[in-house]
């Protein structure tokens, strides 16, 4: 969500320091430094001076990290109180050397800029407004504060850039694809949709993400419904949060692709499956079992008959129809295997989030959801280990057909190879009739072991007929 913060505190004395820094650099003559800043297809060359790391602020409206303030709700509620406070900074430079996808962890990466940093020093300049917020560079900011440094190389905004402005120049130097350090993934997914809410058209925003339109429109129905699964998540002062999707983004892209298709087609399967997809992942399986829930999956009884008793709706009918109110309109409601994949969802959803819950939670209440949640993943992985061991068979089944399949498509082509050959007069002839008796032998081989079929067809008594009368030659 856009945000636009007060000035931080002695923000006009740190201002008339960075005016005096700007004027010195000008006066002493010779070459000075500068940095290109684009912004809203504008360009910019500011000037770049020497601040003191103390007296710069962290942005509190940074895209890099945030999805990852939701780690801690206490001190990000902090954070959106008081975003200058010692409290709400410190914070955001926890979570600047914080894990994206598992802020409890140090990041290996921001280890190695500080490794990069004490070895060689400071290569780029960060970027500032004129009150010492920093736009670009929070993260080296936190590196060298941790190393003892005491100033930093940044660039200077002009006093005019607004909080709009700002944001578009992190988003353009972040999206630069030479930049060290992308935004995760959760980052990029809230830094879209923060566009959308400022006004930008669909086009506009993918041709600065470097992404097509339809992949934005993917983006935003990804985030939609992580939005809705939290909110499905919440029971009591637990509720799931954004990073417990970080790692999915793949597989939430497959989900999206195959919902859109199924539900074009059979739209009550298409949200069996993606109710049984999202549990599946927010459950960590790998993208390869995830893919075992399809349309086999949904027609099949395989998580029904691994399901404890109770899990899900229990036998309770969804309503046939769902009276509008205030219109006296009925409308369709779900059926009740949608109705029992979304309720089976929602449970693992609740407990999911009261396993993860910071903070004091009654032990009879987290025990209770670790064991529902651990009863759903058995129940999950029986039954995709059941539809992945179909498939397989179904697989074998149908490799035998696949492969004469494509040797018909290989001699249709091998007839027009054989026209054109002899209408240009380079057919190899004697290489031609070589091939051709392997062709007999191969076709020999098949017709033996397809004689054993018990119930054969008018396919396998031609291949028959055809084999005893080319042996007979």
């Amino acid at each position: 969500m856009f945000r636009e913060f007060a000035a931080p505190p002695r923000a006009e004395e740190f201002s008339a320091l960075i005016k005096a820094k700007v004027e010195e650099v000008k006066e002493a003559g010779g070459t000075r430094e500068t940095v290109t800043v684009d912004w809203n297809s504008q360009t910019a060359h500011v000037e770049v001076i020497d601040l003191p790391l103390s007296s710069l602020y962290f942005n509190p409206g940074t895209h890099r990290i945030r999805a990852q303030r939701s780690h801690d709700p206490a001190r990000d509620g902090q954070l959106e109180e008081a975003p200058w406070e010692t409290s709400g900074q410190e914070y955001l430079a926890y979570l600047l050397q914080a894990d994206p996808a598992n802020p409890a962890m140090r990041d290996a990466a921001f280890e190695k800029l500080k490794e990069s940093l004490a070895q060689f020093g400071q290569n780029d300049p960060g970027l500032v407004t004129h009150h010492g917020v920093l736009v670009n560079g929070n993260t080296r900011a936190a590196a060298l504060r941790e190393l003892g440094a005491q100033s930093m190389r940044v660039g200077v905004l002009p006093a005019s850039f607004s909080w709009a402005d700002i944001n578009a120049v992190e988003l353009s130097l972040q999206l630069r694809k030479d930049h060290r350090r992308d935004y995760s993934y959760l980052n990029r997914l809230l830094a879209m949709e923060e566009q959308a809410q400022l006004g930008r058209t669909p086009e506009h925003i993918a041709k600065e993400f470097r992404v097509q339109t339809k992949t934005y429109h993917q983006e935003r129905w990804i985030l939609t419904t992580i939005r809705e699964l939290i909110e499905r998540s919440r029971t009591g002062a637990a509720v799931l949060s954004l990073l417990a999707f970080e790692g999915d983004q793949e597989k939430l892209k497959e989900l999206e692709r195959l919902y859109k298709n199924l539900s074009e087609v059979e739209r009550d399967e298409a949200e069996v499956i993606r109710e049984w997809r999202l549990a599946a992942i927010l459950m960590g399986f790998s993208k390869t079992d995830v893919r075992h829930i399809d349309e086999n999956f949904a027609k099949s009884d395989y998580l029904d008959r691994n399901l404890p008793e109770g899990m899900g709706l229990g036998g309770e009918k969804a309503p046939d129809s769902i009276v509008v109110p205030g219109l006296g309109i009925s409308v369709a409601g779900d059926t009740s295997k949608v109705s029992a994949a979304r309720a089976l969802n929602d449970q693992v959803l609740r407990a999911k989030a009261v396993i993860d819950a910071p903070g004091d939670c009654p032990d009879s209440e987290r025990q209770a959801a670790r064991e529902t949640f651990n009863a759903a993943r058995a129940a999950f992985d029986k039954a995709i280990d059941d539809a992945g061991r179909d498939a397989r068979v179904r697989k074998r089944k149908q490799l035998a057909p696949a492969r004469l399949a494509d040797a018909c498509a290989d001699i249709d082509q091998c007839v027009v190879d054989l026209v054109e050959a002899r209408a240009s007069r380079t057919l190899d002839v004697p290489a031609f009739d070589d091939a051709l008796l392997q062709l007999r032998k191969s076709l020999a081989k098949l017709a033996d072991q397809a004689e054993r079929i018990d119930t054969a067809g008018d396919g396998v008594a031609w291949l028959l007929h055809a084999s005893a009368a080319g042996a007979g030659e």
